[in-house]
């Protein structure tokens, strides 16, 4: 499978540093009523900073995923912010780039 097949549309995203900002998800094109999702963010080179960078939960309403709120970046690191989820038996995995500026 194409390695973009799971992208965000949106991604890369911009966001300022002293931004606090929960992202939502659509799961429609690959199933609906998501259930156990997780969420990561990872720096570059694959570390996880979620303990760092991510506050609260995900949660789900319909086939729509919000992320808990990313927060206290860095200027000028790039993020890669994972969603999983399970629809239809199916583990799948959406992902984007978050730049992060001042």
């Amino acid at each position: 499978m194409d390695e973009t097949s799971r992208q965000f549309i949106q991604s890369p995203l911009y966001q300022g540093v002293d931004e606090t900002i929960a992202y939502t998800l659509t799961t429609t094109p690959w199933g609906s009523t998501p259930s156990s999702v997780s969420v990561v963010a990872k720096e570059a080179d694959g570390t996880d900073v979620s303990g760092d960078v991510l506050s609260g939960s995900a949660s789900v309403a319909s086939d729509v995923i919000t992320t808990p709120t990313v927060q206290s970046l860095t200027a000028g690191k790039v993020y890669r912010l994972e969603i999983k989820f399970t629809t239809a038996g199916n583990v799948l995995e959406a992902w984007g780039l978050i730049r992060a500026r001042t």
